[in-house]
């Protein structure tokens, strides 16, 4: 009896201690969080102090580091959309067909060669996915199309397209094989071909988790660093030109993080602004996601 009660003790004290440690790292989450968020905030405020926030969002003219500074942030936002468009174009079908080739047609053996290959893309370190866009797509762009800058959004556009075809791929394909089974074979019974049931039935079933893929997947794109940086150069461009060198918000925070930039002048500032434009684009397009998902999420019993 006493043994039995010992052993309960140490049982309900390791829970405990489990607890307690879990509640810590959620918490220790919660304080970065919120820590990042308070650091560009206030660094934020001192910059449109200095700086009018309409000319700031409406400007087109980006020249901190100038003697004579515009803080015009449009082109830096222009570029990010153009290489998260540009991102999306390649990733969002691919990653689409994937995952229906994988949740519908795939077997066994060959999802399990076919999985782990397309989640390298994933693991690739980002700094090789730029070198790769400058020593091998720009030149084969600038076959096609001779005018193509050395630096351009285009080939940052593939790179990053190809790095986010495993995260359209991966939601997508969870949110397809979690349809019921008993609707597939619902659709079989009225005579439905397999193309029909995984287009007509399988995929408008899972759309909410599929959407929120590809704005996830899109998210990921506008905050993309190395890649962007090195395949699209540094030119803040107000272009909708994809052969054109551009220079993206992330690219910016780079160029201002290497040191150049004085600590606590407007200059500096800059970085901590772009910062909190794109914190709050990316936080948007996950709200967005979030909604989309409680919105139009299927329920089965």
């Amino acid at each position: 009896m006493g043994v039995d009660l010992t052993r309960k003790g140490s049982r309900k004290l390791g829970e405990s201690l489990i607890g307690t440690a879990l509640f810590a790292c959620a918490a220790f989450s919660t304080l970065v969080t919120v820590g990042v968020v308070v650091v560009l905030a206030r660094e934020s405020v001192a910059f449109f102090s200095e700086v009018s926030i309409v000319d700031f969002l409406t400007g087109t003219r980006w020249e901190p580091m100038f003697q004579e500074q515009h803080f015009g942030i449009l082109p830096l936002v222009s570029g990010s959309l153009l290489v998260a468009g540009g991102a999306g174009l390649i990733a969002l079908p691919i990653g689409i067909l994937s995952a229906i080739f994988l949740s519908e047609y795939a077997g066994a053996r060959l999802q399990a060669v076919l999985k782990p290959l397309l989640e390298i893309l994933a693991g690739v370190p980002t700094v090789v996915y730029g070198y790769f866009a400058l020593t091998f797509i720009t030149p084969l762009l600038r076959l096609v199309f001779p005018g193509t800058d050395i630096f351009n959004a285009a080939a940052a556009s593939i790179v990053v397209g190809l790095m986010i075809i495993p995260t359209v791929s991966s939601l997508s394909e969870d949110a397809l094989r979690a349809v019921p089974r008993s609707l597939r074979e619902a659709a079989y019974g009225l005579g439905a071909t397999k193309l029909e049931v995984s287009t007509r039935v399988v995929v408008p079933a899972a759309l909410s988790g599929i959407i929120a893929s590809f704005i996830l997947a899109i998210s990921r794109a506008v905050g993309e660093t190395m890649a962007v940086t090195i395949a699209a150069g540094n030119l803040p461009n107000l272009t909708l030109n994809p052969l054109e060198s551009i220079q993206t918000m992330t690219a910016f925070i780079v160029q201002a993080s290497m040191g150049d930039t004085p600590q606590g002048t407007l200059a500096y500032r800059t970085l901590f602004a772009v910062g909190m434009t794109l914190f709050l684009m990316t936080l948007g397009m996950n709200i967005v996601s979030q909604w989309v998902m409680a919105r139009f999420r299927e329920e089965y019993q």
